[in-house]
């Protein structure tokens, strides 16, 4: 019974959802998996018996992708049985998705980063000037990009070069700004202040707008970004200000920078958010093993 419904199922996911044939080879194999480790009895398992399947796919090494993967195709199995009458219930609704661990940050390489300013120089006159303040900003001290847009004006002292800035949940730190991302800054704010002339709160932010908050938006910043990349002949899906702060936070680690350090850098309130950027390292560090150690082609 379980496998005519199984062929059922693969009917289904072809016909009505035009699933490609890839997709509904990948769902018999982990379904046909499951039907072998349940002794042929896929239509009827209880809860109980699928959750030790899943938890023997863990003892044997597959990894939680994996695992979230074949629960996956189980869920999509069991909710067609429920709906086409074969099932009162679905099995899976008490089972709980292995958890997955985060994402590896993407980053640009240094390369890439001296090629977007180059990028940003060429763009016309009015983008140009903004599009290089952003990249140097962010770029020189890891701001998110709401804490770029919502700098003050008088955020950029000749005094010092520390510049205070308020992040998530209203927290302030001090970040370094290097005078050529202060320079640009100054640069972008002179531009835009002209171009907003008769704006009564122009004068509040650094990097002001004629828009209803008085200042850049996010998108804005993103797309100037994004123009940049295509003007250095980066691919623009790769580049945003998050990308770019992911970058500062590669780099930095990459030439010594302690944990700590790049914590209070970042803003970050707990030091297990920022340990995230180790593993881009631990990566790196494997991918030089492989090509360069004379053992590792064994």
């Amino acid at each position: 019974m379980s496998g005519a419904l199984l062929e059922a199922f693969l009917e289904m996911m072809a016909a009505e959802r035009g699933a490609a044939r890839n997709t509904t080879d990948a769902y018999r194999r982990d379904l046909e998996d499951a039907l072998v480790a349940l002794g042929g009895d896929l239509a009827t398992a209880d809860p109980d018996s699928l959750r030790t399947y899943l938890r023997g796919l863990a003892a044997i090494g597959l990894s939680p992708r994996t695992q979230a993967r074949r629960l996956s195709a189980l869920r999509q199995f069991y909710r067609f049985l429920a709906r086409e009458g074969h099932r009162a219930d679905d099995p899976t609704e008490l089972l709980d998705s292995p958890k997955l661990p985060a994402p590896l940050p993407r980053a640009l390489t240094e390369a890439e980063v001296q090629a977007l300013l180059a990028g940003a120089e060429t763009l016309p006159e009015g983008k140009a000037a903004l599009a290089v303040a952003a990249i140097e900003m962010i770029y020189a001290s890891g701001l998110r990009v709401s804490e770029l847009v919502t700098l003050p004006a008088g955020a950029l002292r000749e005094d010092t070069p520390l510049v205070m800035v308020r992040g998530k949940g209203g927290r302030e730190r001090l970040v370094p700004l290097s005078r050529r991302a202060k320079e640009a800054a100054a640069q972008a704010r002179a531009g835009l202040v002209e171009s907003t002339k008769g704006r009564p709160r122009t004068g509040r932010y650094l990097l002001p707008s004629r828009g209803a908050n008085g200042h850049m938006t996010r998108q804005s910043v993103g797309l100037l970004l994004k123009q940049a990349a295509e003007a250095a002949g980066l691919d623009p899906e790769r580049v945003s200000p998050h990308v770019l702060r992911h970058s500062f936070a590669t780099h930095l680690l990459a030439r010594g920078a302690d944990l700590r350090s790049l914590q209070m850098l970042l803003g970050h309130a707990d030091i297990a958010t920022t340990q995230i950027y180790t593993r881009v390292m631990e990566e790196k560090l494997r991918a030089v093993l492989a090509e360069h150690h004379p053992l590792a082609a064994g």
